[in-house]
């Protein structure tokens, strides 16, 4: 590392070292991931931009950086097509270009740091500390030789990054917010809305609707075959071998059941109980005032209300006599709920409320016995699985077909059309790992052993892509039925909010179409429950005494809105309101210049990408 320089590190501010953290740690993650010594020979750029070329090996780490943090995001692996198939390929490569226009500025303007800013910055990473704690060059040398990388190379990274940040703080530091557009903004933010809502359901329409005839669903199962379509599927033929399927073949050891049944008496044999709850007080005398209290009438939630309790700062739940202590025999004569005290508890003296009788409960061996054989031969076909799996592998490395393995080793053998975006799996796809292998499965792909989560095993192979199809009408009529009812009633439901928002614009009251839910104070970011978000925007966009039908799925309602309220400008939360907004402005403002002077630079300068170097670098991660 360079120790020579002319330039003192001057003290930064705390926002400055934030952002140079972030960018170290940007450049030590970077650098993980990907070998750039995967192209060589004369392929060093990408394109360039301006005078400044855009070096291979970063726009490859770029990328794998992306791909991880996307692979993460879905928790699987995303691949490059799939990838770019989002865009992430051109993200990376516009942030690129950015980033080489400032770099090329900051060369043309000789903006630059010195070689202790740089050294200061790489013994503060922690990337580089040894195990006391500090800088260590061994350290160091092996994170960027582990990298493939130089230490002249990452240092002369490091010092155009920081020189870019010195450019772009120029640039997009120093906004301040105007007060009238974050006074506009926070107005804005800050105003709410008093409404009234009335919800109409079927039993609102004047008439049942008819059921419709079998032309009548043809017809409209015909019209929207979109929403009777089986979507483009995998269709896999697999072995499994689950638990279920061999634990009742499992044999059962009358003392192990035994053994089992008396280790979890206390779930089977249970004493009678109460609910109770218990309210202390600091001492007898005040305990029994408040007895006596009780007695005369008072309510129990009004003690627990003047103790500054609530009755789920009291509740026992459910408990036996020995967990009541001295005032069990009092509880437990209880044949209806009551208040006993005061008595002794560990707390102190207290006031017990019993809320319900629990009956004794006992289970006997012989009923419990049934649940326990289950338990035990799902644990012994667990068992008999894992002794197979390593045999299952052996004979799919070998060569031999799901039949052959599933002959040998007992599984079953059946296909699935499986369909990666299903919301509710069903059957074998129901498993977790079934439908990651699955996900990744591809034609020519030889069977794995996949072990799932209940303790069974699945290998799978691909047969074909099944298109996309209309299931048939006499499968789906049930659905189309349904379907078509759903619609019928929601454009007849629409049709009677119209009627009714006209009889209440004619002097009509909202009310005698129905119950009406009354919203006095609502904010813009607010939401009724089971309405739609159309409902909030449509009542911030009207005008006091307008009325509206508001449609959404499975709703259909009418809306008036009865009161604006402006934003309160007195308050603690005012104050902090305004600052966030401020904040988010100048940051805007800030962005906006950024990204303003960066495509200046970079329409001035001239970009040239040369395609088939980015197409290698694309080669390599396939």
């Amino acid at each position: 590392m360079a120790k020579d320089s002319e330039d003192t590190p001057r003290k930064k501010g705390k926002g400055n070292q934030i952002v140079v953290w972030v960018l170290m740690a940007m450049l030590v993650v970077g650098l993980g991931g990907f070998g750039v010594t995967n192209f060589g020979g004369g392929l060093t750029s990408i394109g360039r931009v301006g005078d400044r070329e855009i070096d291979t090996n970063t726009y490859a780490r770029a990328l794998q950086q992306e791909l991880s943090a996307l692979s993460a995001q879905f928790g699987r692996n995303i691949p490059l097509s799939q990838a770019q198939s989002l865009g992430i390929d051109r993200q990376v490569l516009q942030t690129l270009v950015a980033q080489t226009a400032l770099d090329n500025e900051a060369a043309r303007v000789r903006l630059s740091v010195g070689d202790a800013v740089v050294a200061q910055t790489i013994t503060n990473s922690p990337a580089f500390q040894g195990t006391a704690g500090r800088f260590d060059r061994d350290t160091y040398r092996f994170t960027l030789s582990r990298n493939n990388l130089t230490e002249s190379a990452y240092e002369a990274t490091l010092r155009a990054d920081l020189a870019r940040q010195l450019l772009t703080g120029a640039v997009a530091g120093g906004f301040v917010a105007p007060a009238p557009l974050t006074d506009t903004l926070y107005d804005w933010v800050g105003e709410r809305r008093g409404f009234s809502l009335l919800r109409l359901t079927e039993e609102d329409l004047a008439a049942p609707l008819p059921e419709p005839g079998e032309e009548a669903l043809t017809a409209f199962y015909e019209a929207n075959l979109d929403r009777f379509t089986a979507p483009e599927a995998k269709r896999i033929r697999y072995a499994a071998l689950l638990p279920d399927a061999i634990a009742a073949d499992q044999p059962v050891d009358e003392a192990t059941l035994r053994r089992m049944y008396d280790a979890r008496i206390a779930d089977f044999v249970q004493p009678e109980r109460r609910l109770v709850e218990r309210l202390v007080y600091p001492s007898a005398e005040a305990a029994a005032e408040a007895m006596a209290r009780i007695e005369a009438g008072e309510a129990f939630e009004t003690l627990v209300a003047e103790r500054g309790l609530d009755l789920e700062d009291i509740d026992l739940g459910d408990v036996s006599r020995e967990e009541l202590g001295a005032a069990a025999d009092a509880v437990f004569a209880l044949e209806e709920p009551g208040v006993v005290g005061p008595f002794d508890s560990t707390l102190g003296p207290a006031l017990f409320r019993m809320n319900a009788i629990l009956a004794a409960q006992e289970i006997d061996f012989d009923a419990a016995r049934p649940d326990l054989a289950i338990e035990i031969q799902a644990d012994a076909a667990r068992r008999v699985i894992a002794g197979r799996v390593e045999a299952i592998d052996d004979m799919l490395a070998g060569g031999s077909t799901l039949e052959e393995v599933a002959a040998e080793q007992g599984m079953t053998i059946d296909t699935v059309d499986y369909v990666a975006a299903q919301s509710a799996p069903e059957g074998i796809a129901a498993y977790p790992a079934f439908r990651t292998a699955a996900d990744n499965l591809a034609e020519g792909d030889f069977p794995q052993a996949v072990l799932l989560a209940d303790g069974g095993v699945v290998a799978m192979e691909f047969v074909e892509v099944v298109p996309a199809a209309p299931i048939p009408f006499e499968t789906v009529r049930d659905d189309v039925l349904a379907a078509y009812t759903a619609d019928a009633t929601a454009k007849a439901l629409a049709e009677r909010a119209v009627e009714v928002k006209a009889a209440v614009e004619a002097g009509a009251s909202l009310g005698a179409y129905g119950i009406v839910q009354r919203t006095a104070n609502i904010a813009r970011e607010g939401f009724v429950e089971d309405a739609p978000p159309a409902l909030m925007q449509a009542v911030f966009a009207m005008s006091p005494g307008d009325l509206r039908v508001i449609e959404g799925p499975e709703f259909i309602g009418v809306v008036r809105l009865d009161e604006i309220r402006p934003a309160a400008q007195e308050g603690e939360d005012v104050a902090a309101i305004k600052a966030s907004i401020a904040a988010q402005v100048e940051q805007a403002l800030a962005q906006d210049a950024l990204q303003l002077f960066s495509s200046a630079l970079t329409e001035e300068a001239g970009i040239y990408l040369d395609q088939s170097a980015i197409n290698a670098v694309h080669a390599q991660f396939n």
